[in-house]
Parts: structure tokens; C-alpha cells; sequence
């Protein structure tokens, strides 16, 4: 059978208050005890497979997961057991019968938790949700991390009841989306007390801990030549979200409050490509999907924005700064970070970003072809009469869409056109224009990388490296005219600032002619979209 459940963290802050609201309304208490199993080299982890034995109040349960079809769907399958011991032959006949039967290790406990649940059942117009906190201890060697989540499943009705019930505990609680499971938090924290146990010198065990929370970057997207647009706009969705909220989820201590400050700059960096990932998705697929909430793309931006400020900080610190000292800069003491949304562990945490991320999490599990201009233009004056709108987008469906591929192509074709028209006038160009070329850039980048399932890969290799090339060069045009703001303003009260104003001007100077350059070898390329 398949599970749908939305999982939440409670900071540890609001932990007694999630309980205290529960326990008003009736829920129940639970014990449960759980061990999870792999073999030596991880073989189910890899799988995508997580198998466990828990004792469940005084029964024991044998449950084994496999990933669904989209973020918040799980195939489960659960056979009570009379002790803890596996029967793997419940499984002949499934779908997961010859991942079990071709592993080569033995199986043994992996990792464990130790979890106090409170369980307790709402409904909404949309269907029924229940809610399990669980609170206690994931546990593997002698290593631990915390268990504090809300666990929202459907019990019946439409997903969108998950998420109309969680959105008034998020909102109360300040809850944070992780979209990590037990399962893949116990497997990551028992690799780590294996590298831990074989590392012989301080430096290496920190090392491997910061690594255990590194940053989650760029992943690659499959899109198949039967997709329709909607359901590759959703894959795309799904992978820019993850990127996205796990960078958040480090940043906002998910695992670390109070303890460890484990988010950096790395992580900001990354957080910001995955929101940059997917706000050039949506321009990617304009015209083929219905348009996201405006809701959505203006908290995008704005969220953006917030994060960026932080990011051009960092830059200018762990990057500008140190190249012109080496240069024989007099130092300049940095201005101290103050304020809340100066801070990326508090916009991470914040309950507008945290709301933005559920309800784009929501968006993509349902995103929608476009309405037939005749309907909806029927549809805009049914709600202005409250007639009813039934048939209106059946009477007027489009004829079958191009080709994926096909389209997909021509876009990119297009785009490539203006960023290459922009960028053999390159040297001409004013600062805005230059930035707004570099935004057309990055877009046409990370869009062909969604495409690239879909396009000839001997022809796009060429092609990327190039593409990459001028982003390179760009990105350092930007990052040092954000430096050349912040130096300029410096000036007056720091005149080492003159030595830093000189050495940019040199250095984009330099950076203008390299620039150039690369547009021109783009511009001869070998083209992707023949």
C-alpha cells in the first residue's frame, strides 16, 4: 500500500506547546522502538529501500518503504511479526523480491530509534489527517541526533488536506519543512560513526562531522519523450525543492539548534541556485503550464533577495577580500552583521520562507497544463455571473502539443539568439545591461541542463563548457562590482578603500576582455538544437 504524509520538524523551543495542543484534543500515547537493517555495504540504502522491525507498544510490525510517485508518497508494506526476527518471504511477489533476494551481505541492525509518539486524528473539508509527534532519539554506535517532528498522513480524502492542516501548525509552532526521512538520517548518521571510528587525528573526525551536513547542490533531472510538459515541469520542481530545503534545513538547525551552527555561506549559495533553478523552470515553461500563484513567484523574488544580501556579504569576505589583501590591501575592519533578516539561519527559520516552501511543495505535486484562452476567458465571465463551468476546458481542449523535445529546443534556440546577440556587443554594454545579460545566462544554463535528457549529448557538451565559460567570467564581474559599491561608500572613512577602487577598475578591465572573447567563441559554437 502507499502512504502520503507531510513531515515536519518542531523546534525544540515549541515542542511542549505541540504536545500541550495535542493532548487537549484527545491523542493518544505510543512507545516505539524501532531497528533498521542493511547489509555491510549498504545494498537497500542504495535501493532506495529501508526495512526495520518495531516494537509498537507490546506487538512487533516488520515494515519495509520504497519511494512513491512524487515527495509525499511511500510504498509501505507491514506484516505484523511474533518477535523481533525478519521473514524476508513475505516480499515474494513484489516489486522489491529481487532487490532482497540479489543482496550479497547479510542483513543486520544498522541504526535505531527510540520514539514517544502522540497520535491523534483531524478532519478537514478536504479529508481526514493524522497527526503522529514523535519526539526521542535516532541512534547508531555511539552516535545520536534528535527526533522532534509532526508527521501529517492522509487517512483519506484529497492531498490537499495534508497541507490545509499543517498550514495552521506551521503557522502556530514555527515548523520547518525536512524532507529528510528516519530512514535516510540513520543511514547518513551510521556511515558517519564508521568514518568516525576509522579516523586516527582530530582534524579528519571534523572534518568528516562538517561533511555529515554538507551542502546539497545541483542534481541531475530525467525527462523522458512521452512527458507532457506538466508532469516534466513537476520532476523539475520536485528536484529544484530539494535542493532548495535541505540547504534551509541545515541552515535553520534542523539537527544542530543550540548545539552547532552547521549552515554557511555554501549553503546560502546553493539555496539561492535552487530558487534561481526554479524560478527559470517557470520562465522555461511559460505558455505550457497553468502560471504558478502569484503568491509563489513574488515570494521567490522576495525571498531571493533576502538570502542575497547575506550572499554578497560572503562573497565580499571569503572571496573579494582576501584576493585584494594578497594584492596589498591595507586591511579594513568588516562592519558587524546585525538584525534578523540579516541573518540566513533566521530567514531560513522564518515563518514567511517556511510558508513559501510548503506551499511550493504543494504547487508541485499538482501542477496544471495551461487553460485554453476560449475557456478561460468563459471561465473569467462564469465567475463573474456564478455560472457553472464545467464542460468549459473539455469543449475547448488544445490539439495534441509538440513533441517535448521539440519544443523545448526551439525555446532554448531562441534564448540562445539574445544572449548571444547581447554578448558580441558585450564591451558596449552599461553595468544594468551587463547584469541583465548575466541573469539570461545563468537562465539558458541551468534550462538546458533540465533538457538535457531530451538533446543530443555530442552536441551539448561543446556547447555547455562554453556556456559555462562566460557564466564563470560574469559571476566575477558581479561579484566584483557589488564589491566596488561597498568599497566606494568605504572611502570617506577608510582610505585603504582607494587601493581596493583601483585594483577592481583593473581587474574588470581585464574581465570586459575576457568576456568578450568568450561570447565571440560561444556565438561559433557548434549549435545543441539540430
Amino acid at each position: 500500500m502507499s502512504e502520503q504524509e507531510l513531515k515536519l520538524h518542531v523546534p525544540m523551543a515549541h515542542a511542549a506547546a505541540v504536545a500541550r495542543e495535542l493532548l487537549a484534543h484527545g491523542a493518544t500515547r505510543v512507545r516505539l522502538r524501532a531497528l533498521y537493517f542493511d547489509t555491510p555495504e549498504r545494498e537497500l540504502a542504495r535501493a532506495r529501500v529501508a526495512l526495520r522491525l518495531r516494537l509498537e507498544g507490546r506487538r512487533w510490525m516488520q515494515t519495509l518503504k520504497t519511494p512513491g510517485a512524487d515527495a509525499i508518497t511511500r510504498v509501505e508494506l507491514n506484516h505484523p511479526r511474533p518477535g523481533p526476527t525478519l521473514d524476508l518471504s513475505v516480499y515474494a511477489g513484489t516489486p522489491v523480491e529481487a532487490v532482497l533476494s540479489g543482496l550479497r551481505g547479510p542483513l543486520a541492525p544498522r541504526y535505531e530509534t527510540d520514539v514517544k509518539r502522540l497520535l491523534r486524528t483531524v478532519r478537514s473539508r478536504q479529508g481526514a489527517v493524522e497527526l503522529a509527534f514523535d519526539t526521542g532519539v535516532l541512534r547508531a554506535g555511539a552516535l545520536e541526533l534528535p527526533i522532534c517532528e509532526l508527521e501529517f498522513e492522509l487517512m483519506s480524502g484529497r492531498p490537499a488536506a495534508i497541507f490545509t492542516v499543517a498550514r495552521g501548525w506551521r503557522q502556530r509552532h514555527s515548523l520547518l519543512l525536512d524532507t529528510r526521512s528516519k530512514s535516510e538520517r540513520g543511514d547518513a548518521l551510521a556511515t558517519l560513526a564508521q568514518q568516525l571510528e576509522s579516523a586516527d587525528a582530530d582534524h579528519t573526525r571534523a572534518k568528516r562531522i562538517a561533511g555529515f551536513w554538507a551542502p546539497r547542490g545541483t542534481a541531475g533531472v530525467s525527462l523522458t519523450p512521452d512527458m507532457q510538459a506538466p508532469a516534466a515541469m513537476a520532476a523539475i520542481a520536485a528536484e529544484c525543492i530539494e535542493q532548495i530545503a535541505r540547504n534551509a534545513a541545515v541552515l535553520a538547525e534542523v539537527d544542530t539548534q543550540g548545539i552547532r551552527a552547521a549552515g554557511h555561506s555554501e549553503h546560502v549559495h546553493q539555496l539561492r541556485v535552487g530558487m534561481r533553478r526554479l524560478r527559470s523552470a517557470w520562465r522555461l515553461f511559460d505558455g505550457w503550464i497553468e502560471p504558478p500563484p502569484a503568491a509563489l513567484v513574488d515570494g521567490a523574488r522576495a525571498h531571493f533577495a533576502a538570502f542575497g544580501a547575506n550572499r554578497d556579504k560572503d562573497v565580499l569576505e571569503e572571496t573579494v577580500a582576501p584576493m585584494l589583501l594578497k594584492a596589498g590591501m591595507p586591511v579594513i575592519a568588516s562592519q558587524p552583521r546585525s538584525g534578523e533578516h540579516d541573518n540566513s539561519q533566521a530567514i531560513a527559520a522564518s515563518r514567511s520562507f517556511q510558508g513559501w516552501l510548503v506551499d511550493l511543495l504543494e504547487w508541485s505535486l499538482n501542477v496544471k497544463p495551461p487553460v485554453p484562452a476560449p475557456a478561460a476567458a468563459f471561465m473569467a465571465e462564469a465567475a463573474a455571473t456564478a455560472a457553472p463551468v464545467v464542460d468549459a476546458a473539455a469543449k475547448t481542449a488544445p490539439a495534441q502539443p509538440r513533441r517535448l523535445a521539440k519544443r523545448l529546443a526551439n525555446r532554448l534556440h531562441r534564448w540562445h539568439g539574445k544572449v548571444v546577440e547581447q554578448g558580441l556587443r558585450f564591451s558596449e554594454l552599461p553595468l544594468e545591461e551587463r547584469h541583465a545579460l548575466r541573469k539570461r545566462g545563468k537562465r539558458l544554463r541551468y534550462s538546458l541542463a533540465f533538457a538535457e535528457t531530451l538533446l543530443p549529448a555530442s552536441r551539448l557538451q561543446n556547447y555547455r563548457k562554453q556556456l559555462s565559460l562566460v557564466q564563470d567570467i560574469l559571476g566575477e564581474i558581479n561579484d566584483l562590482a557589488v564589491a566596488r559599491d561597498y568599497y566606494r561608500a568605504q572611502c570617506e572613512t577608510h582610505p585603504q578603500a582607494w587601493f581596493a577602487l583601483g585594483w577592481i577598475e583593473a581587474r574588470l578591465d581585464a574581465l570586459s576582455v575576457q568576456a568578450q572573447r568568450a561570447f565571440n567563441d560561444l556565438a561559433h559554437t557548434k549549435p545543441f538544437w539540430k
